[in-house]
């Protein structure tokens, strides 16, 4: 479901042909955008096949594109709820806020936008287990300007709107930036899940600044890059030299040392 509400629907038939419904033509691209069925990512593919980290990943996901949400704010929910925690916790809260303040069609549940948020006060949230911060940082957005104008936005504007904002990092820029704006060129800086990759493939516990410096190698794709990392890593495609298990004891012996 779209942001204005249109229920839209795909699929993909065996020779590979997308079909795509709409009731409208503005539904139709909706629905392009959120699928990035626009994207031409035959450059990343081209240029990293032969990576140290990436060629697996790009040998057998080359189709792979991230999934957007179908409005700014939803994404910005993600960024905000999912800082530094696991990402089952922050879908868990993710969909029991969404659940309550937005409408439900058959099993479809519409996208926020600012004004399902903004209505809240920051307290409120607690019951679902959004920390004070967090929930003030959410709330206060959504209250002072429409995250919606970041799509028309130019992208230094939009970076710079957001980073203005107290609670809002390189984490949840990264978000916004490839599933809200639907840009490859922000990797999603700090994400738990990548922090365990990029240790396992640095063979220590690394910290955000690290996560940075190995995204940073692919430039203009560092969004894209990061998602086939992600993707690569839990199929066995990225080499690493340590196991979960072992990342565990790392990240707890730098708790230590710290």
């Amino acid at each position: 479901m779209l942001g204005s509400g249109e229920t839209t629907a795909a699929c993909q038939l065996p020779d590979g042909t997308l079909v795509l419904h709409a009731e409208t033509e503005a539904g139709i691209e909706g629905l392009r955008f959120v699928l990035g069925v626009e994207d031409d990512h035959s450059e990343f593919l081209e240029r990293f096949r032969d990576d140290e980290l990436l060629a697996g990943p790009v040998r057998h996901l080359k189709g792979l594109r991230p999934i957007r949400t179908a409005t700014v704010t939803h994404a910005l929910l993600r960024a905000v709820v999912g800082q530094l925690i696991t990402s089952r916790e922050a879908r868990s809260i993710e969909w029991r806020l969404l659940r309550d303040t937005t409408k439900r069609v058959g099993r479809l549940q519409a996208p926020p936008l600012p004004e399902h948020l903004a209505g809240f006060a920051p307290a409120e949230l607690s019951r679902y287990r959004l920390p004070s911060r967090k929930a003030s940082t959410l709330v206060r957005i959504c209250r002072s300007f429409d995250p919606e104008r970041l799509r028309r936005l130019p992208a230094d504007a939009a970076e710079a709107r957001l980073e203005q904002e107290r609670g809002i990092g390189p984490y949840s820029v990264g978000v916004v930036w490839t599933q809200g704006l639907g840009r490859f060129d922000r990797g999603i800086v700090g994400d738990l899940g990548l922090l365990k990759i990029c240790s396992a493939i640095e063979g220590r516990w690394v910290e955000a600044e690290d996560t940075a410096r190995i995204l940073g190698r692919y430039e203009e794709w560092a969004g894209l890059a990061c998602v086939y990392l992600m993707a690569g890593a839990s199929r066995g495609l990225v080499p690493l030299k340590l196991t979960q298990p072992q990342v565990r004891r790392e990240r707890i012996k730098s708790r230590y040392a710290a």
